[in-house]
């Protein structure tokens, strides 16, 4: 697999939502990335759908910070949210549950 920009990989995220796991969400992530692949992204998760969009968002239910290269690797599966978040690699502000419902939202980004 070649090598990811983190806007690819955000983009390419509404074509690999589990629309199940989707279903009922109505969630608002904002991504607040630094770094070489740094920049600030949202997502919209709405009844089976999302999109990405630039910039920030006025209200979102949780914001993921860290750098862009550790974003590729949170979402294509490389590293676990879960201890970049204990490593402070990856800062979670809002709904700590709806950061952990990520990875079920979206589980074959790395795959493609």
């Amino acid at each position: 697999m070649k090598a990811m920009t983190v806007k690819e990989v955000l983009d390419s995220l509404p074509s690999k939502l589990d629309k199940e796991a989707a279903e009922d969400l109505d969630a608002v992530y904002q991504f607040d990335l630094r770094g070489n692949q740094g920049g600030q992204y949202h997502l919209l998760v709405h009844n089976g759908t999302c999109v990405v969009r630039d910039g920030t968002h006025a209200d979102p239910h949780v914001t993921l910070s860290m750098t862009g290269e550790d974003c590729i690797g949170v979402l294509n599966g490389q590293f676990s949210g879960m201890t970049m978040a204990m490593s402070g690699r990856l800062q979670v502000t809002g709904d700590i549950g709806l950061a952990m419902q990520l990875k079920s939202l979206f589980p074959n980004v790395a795959e493609g």
